[in-house]
């Protein structure tokens, strides 16, 4: 594990690089109330990048894993921590590289993409789909932050909710620093900006994925955009899964798509 001042903000992050000459590098996005090592080192992802001769760089986002944790809604927000991705990028030398991130992850890829499309040679977005521009519910923001900073779990109403607070006490996350993350102000993400996004894009969620709707949907907004759906798999349970590693693979390798191989680094 390294750790580096970034944005005035302590960010840790894993650099690792394959054991012969690296292929590619790819930036690696974690989840909601996850971490680098929850979402990327446990379920298999270092290992499986590693063999791919892919140098793997993974940050704590802020608020998570071993990163800041400030209880300050200001210092959140989607473009603040994309930010931190940049940056972290910078810190290393890393040019261009491929970038995949997971649910909040995809949020924070798209907003590094949109700042810097120039750095980005594949994104890919997992556990997300047509529902990112569905409007918020009503009270939405307020109760995700309200379920993290509830002292008693128990009395959390929605099994959604219970289930990201779960997760989030598994993991000895800070759930102040989750609360003040997830109330943070974010810009909404626009079609028509995202419709400008030039590289190959994959979208990926599970066919019971209820938080992500429809891959294709969301994949239709950009110009070389891919959506797939993997059978049997959920929101949580996607992420480990050998469905979605064979998914990301198959899309670098350029084998989704008869349009994409000749523009994959």
């Amino acid at each position: 594990m390294a750790n580096a001042i970034l944005n005035g903000v302590s960010i840790a992050f894993d650099d690792i690089p394959p054991p012969g000459p690296a292929q590619r590098t790819i930036l690696l996005l974690h989840g909601f109330a996850s971490n680098r090592n929850e979402g990327w080192k446990r379920t298999g992802w270092y290992s499986a990048f590693e063999r791919r001769g892919i140098r793997t760089l993974a940050l704590d986002q802020r608020g998570h894993g071993e990163s800041m944790k400030s209880h300050d809604p200001a210092d959140y927000g989607r473009e603040h921590i994309a930010a931190d991705a940049l940056a972290l990028l910078d810190h290393l030398g890393v040019g261009r590289c491929d970038v995949f991130g997971y649910s909040m992850g995809t949020r924070t890829a798209m907003q590094v993409a949109l700042d810097a499309p120039d750095r980005i040679s594949n994104l890919m977005l997992g556990g997300i789909g047509g529902k990112l521009f569905d409007p918020r519910p009503a009270g939405s923001v307020e109760a995700m932050a309200e379920a993290m900073s509830a002292e008693d779990p128990t009395n959390i109403k929605t099994e959604m909710l219970k289930s990201f607070r779960q997760f989030a006490d598994e993991q000895g996350e800070d759930r102040m620093a989750l609360a003040a993350c997830s109330a943070a102000d974010s810009r909404s993400l626009e079609r028509d900006a995202l419709g400008t996004l030039a590289m190959p894009v994959l979208v990926v969620a599970g066919r019971h994925d209820e938080l992500a709707g429809d891959p294709d949907e969301l994949a239709a907004v950009f110009p070389r955009g891919k959506g797939v759906t993997l059978p049997g798999c959920d929101h949580f349970s996607a992420i480990p899964h050998g469905l979605l590693k064979a998914t990301v693979f198959d899309f670098l390798d350029g084998m989704l798509d008869d349009d994409f191989p000749d523009n994959y680094r």
